[in-house]
């Protein structure tokens, strides 16, 4: 059975451009340096990293890369973000300016605390 819908990270990048690729690529690998015991998913047909509970997602546009950090994840570098179009856990990276990696390292990184501490007092 032959699904539009890609089932692997890999498939969902392979299927854009390679310019976008490229970028995908760029920000995959960004996540994984910041959360290497995180495990790979599409999640609402987009790439997703899960650790403790989804961590983040990333899905390429027309002009932008979509950032969905969480509303915590926004909320918490607003000032940052600030110069970004943002929603409610979500932001957007114009394809015409160069990725903020560190940035998104940064967010990453605080979204697996964020995730730690909500499994501690699960517990």
């Amino acid at each position: 059975m032959n699904t539009d819908k890609p089932e692997t990270i890999d498939g969902y990048i392979s299927s854009f451009p390679e310019d976008i690729q490229k970028v995908l690529q760029e920000v995959r690998q960004t996540i994984r340096d910041a959360a290497p015991e995180a495990s790979e998913a599409i999640k609402y047909a987009i790439p997703t990293f899960i650790q403790n509970g989804n961590l983040v997602h990333f899905a390429a546009f027309k002009n932008h890369i979509g950032f969905y950090p969480t509303p915590a994840g926004t909320e918490t570098f607003a000032e940052e973000l600030s110069v970004f179009k943002t929603g409610k856990g979500s932001v957007q990276f114009p394809l015409d300016q160069p990725m903020p990696l560190d940035l998104i390292k940064r967010i990453v990184q605080f979204r697996i605390k964020q995730q730690q501490e909500i499994k501690k007092a699960k517990k």
